[in-house]
């Protein structure tokens, strides 16, 4: 073999063995398809309280020893106030790691009659999403309700089968009595797609437990707020959004807004886009060619060592208050679990930690 020849195939072979070694990082990608008719004020509430405890649970989700991305889209269907030509059916977030953004958009979301069509958001959501390939990735579909999953132009069977050709698992939630979920086929829809059917009691109300370690975890997450460096175009805006969903959060009940607290507290909470200091950990921002006008006030006119200085100082600052947090965080969940009292009727919350722990755990992951 000549050693030109020679010198190519070696070239080839590092390539590989590069692409190899940059492989994604393992994700679990959540598409929620929320029934916003009439009847469903109560699921949205929960799906509005309930955001925080889901992304607590799988905070720190791994594979093979890897932390897990983790993406939520959100659609919302069933409501005559969307085009009659959309099938009444919207998406509310592709896939996002942005979690004020999905919460934002979950607190505007509001309920009015119309068609709810099963089988065509599941075909949008298969459809429209970026589901990303390979067996390093969970990816599943929820869809709650509490009309017949046969209504709508398009085919529950057909759609359900496709998901699950895809890799897509698809859980569906029937919201009220579990005999009218099987009944209406959200039993059969959800074994066509390797997925589990639940029952909730979507007008169950959200849990409201106080303990003793709320009032100090409140008063870091003010602190920890402090910690952040909005720059660039989507620097005020993205605090603004943090702020506001604080306050949503805190309408809920006090419960909320610690579980908001706690995931803040937590790697799946990032903010690069907005953020200094997380813009310039995860690759969004380079400090030494930032242009001025694009800082945070208190950093204009600083040198580069001194930007540099005060990013680290802010960033062991929150990395302080966060670890306080989780330490707390962990006292806060066994004053729960030994006071909290126990309902047959599941919420939306446990039905979608439970299957994902489930069919996750099945998958390779790990939720400890």
């Amino acid at each position: 073999m000549n050693t030109r020849l020679t010198g190519i195939i070696l070239i080839l072979l590092l390539a590989g063995a590069a692409i190899g070694c940059a492989q994604e990082a393992p994700a679990i990608q959540l598409a929620v398809l929320l029934d916003t008719s009439n009847s469903m004020d109560g699921l949205i509430a929960q799906a509005k309280g309930n955001l925080w405890t889901i992304i607590n649970r799988f905070a720190e989700a791994q594979r093979d020893g890897r932390e897990a991305e983790l993406e939520i889209a959100l659609y919302e269907y069933g409501n005559s106030g969307l085009s009659a030509r959309s099938g009444y059916i919207r998406q509310i977030t592709p896939f996002s790691q942005d979690l004020d953004r999905i919460s934002e958009a979950l607190f505007r979301l509001t309920t009015n009659g119309g068609e709810e069509f099963c089988g065509m958001v599941i075909q949008q959501a298969l459809e429209s999403l970026e589901w990303k390939p390979g067996n390093e990735v969970f990816r599943a579909i929820y869809i709650a309700g509490n009309e017949e999953f046969t209504q709508g132009p398009v085919n529950y069977r057909s759609v359900c089968s496709w998901a699950k050709e895809k890799g897509v698992i698809v859980n569906t939630i029937h919201c009220g009595d579990m005999e009218a979920g099987i009944r209406g086929y959200w039993q059969q829809a959800a074994q066509l797609a390797g997925g589990k059917f639940m029952n909730i009691n979507h007008n169950r109300k959200v849990d409201d437990i106080t303990t003793p370690y709320d009032d100090r975890i409140f008063e870091l997450n003010r602190s920890l707020n402090s910690t952040y460096l909005p720059y660039g175009d989507e620097g005020a805006a993205g605090a603004a959004v943090q702020s506001s969903q604080d306050g949503n959060a805190r309408s809920m009940n006090s419960k909320v807004a610690a579980d908001r607290a706690v995931s803040k507290s937590t790697k799946k909470y990032k903010n690069e886009s907005w953020d200094l200091i997380d813009g310039v950990l995860y690759g969004n921002v380079d400090i030494e060619t930032i242009p001025e006008n694009q800082l945070p006030p208190e950093m204009k006119n600083m040198t580069k060592e001194e930007k540099q200085t005060y990013i680290e100082k802010k960033r062991k600052e929150r990395e302080s208050i966060q670890a306080e947090i989780r330490d707390l965080a962990e006292k806060r969940e066994q004053f729960i679990t030994e006071n909290r009292e126990e309902s047959e009727e599941e919420s939306l919350d446990e039905a979608i930690v439970e299957s994902i722990e489930q069919q996750g755990e099945a998958a390779g992951f790990d939720f400890e």
